[in-house]
């Protein structure tokens, strides 16, 4: 970490220290968290949501409402400019698909700036463990975080309202769960991340800024020979395989979840 010794920034967009949001006693008790005026920024959104009866209808609602306010198709289809390049139009579902397939990449660091942004969390792993804030990992996240290709469609914003509606669906049906769902996580190696032991199989482990669980054991176990269990509250949860009806990540009924320190059973 930067400085082990600390979470992330004195400041966030949550109106919550962040240390404590990051802190395991948060997870056991959680508040409500929101990313300030995102949804009151968007009224008629979540009034349209509300005459919904359905987690499907109101997930195509949004689809579409993010497809006309951000100028691009569901399939992410690039479009010619006036002069006939190809423009690159960055979308919160083309982050989603590129984190599936490596959250080491440049996409990945845009996903840990915004949670660093809005929740004020340090990344703790980008490509390789970070070690400072002069070390070459950190100078790498924060030119690739900053990358103006993945910064020209306002795409902060697209995750601040992918997060507030994925919020909002927890809320109002009570899915995937009401406050906390058990989720896994499979590793290779603990020692880099246990922040302290409270027994042989228990243990607080400090997960990286923004991270990938799944609700399948089975899955969990391809990824390495540990197993982490965890109870995960529902105010971190960014995204989930049924939030939405169209995206890239069904294969692993993958979990976004925001990061800090975590209570783990772990499990071989």
């Amino acid at each position: 970490m930067p400085d082990i010794s600390k979470h992330g920034h004195s400041t966030n967009l949550i109106g919550m220290a962040t240390a404590c949001m990051a802190s395991h006693l948060f997870n056991q008790y959680p508040k409500p968290l929101h990313i300030a005026g995102t949804r009151e920024s968007v009224p008629g959104l979540f009034e349209q949501l509300a005459g919904q009866a359905t987690l499907a209808e109101c997930g195509r609602i949004f689809q579409d409402y993010m497809c006309v306010v951000f100028g691009f198709e569901t399939e992410q289809r690039l479009r010619d400019d006036a002069e006939g390049r190809r423009r690159y139009r960055n979308s919160y579902l083309r982050l989603i698909q590129d984190w599936g397939l490596d959250s080491n990449n440049a996409q990945g660091a845009v996903l840990k700036g915004w949670v660093e942004s809005r929740f004020g969390l340090f990344p703790n792993y980008h490509k390789q463990q970070i070690s400072s804030f002069m070390s070459k990992d950190w100078i790498v996240y924060i030119e690739e975080k900053m990358n103006s290709r993945y910064h020209n469609n306002c795409i902060y914003m697209q995750l601040d309202l992918l997060y507030e509606f994925c919020q909002w669906v927890i809320e109002r049906f009570q899915v995937p769960a009401a406050t906390h769902k058990t989720l896994y996580r499979g590793v290779n190696a603990l020692d880099d991340w246990v922040v302290a032991d409270q027994d042989k199989q228990h243990k607080i482990v400090r997960f990286n800024s923004i991270v990938s669980f799944t609700d399948r054991y089975s899955i969990a176990s391809e990824f390495g020979g540990y197993i982490l269990e965890v109870e995960v509250p529902m105010v971190k949860l960014v995204f989930f395989t049924d939030l939405l009806p169209h995206h890239a990540l069904r294969g692993e009924a993958e979990y976004l979840v925001i990061g800090g320190d975590y209570r783990v059973k772990v499990q071989r």
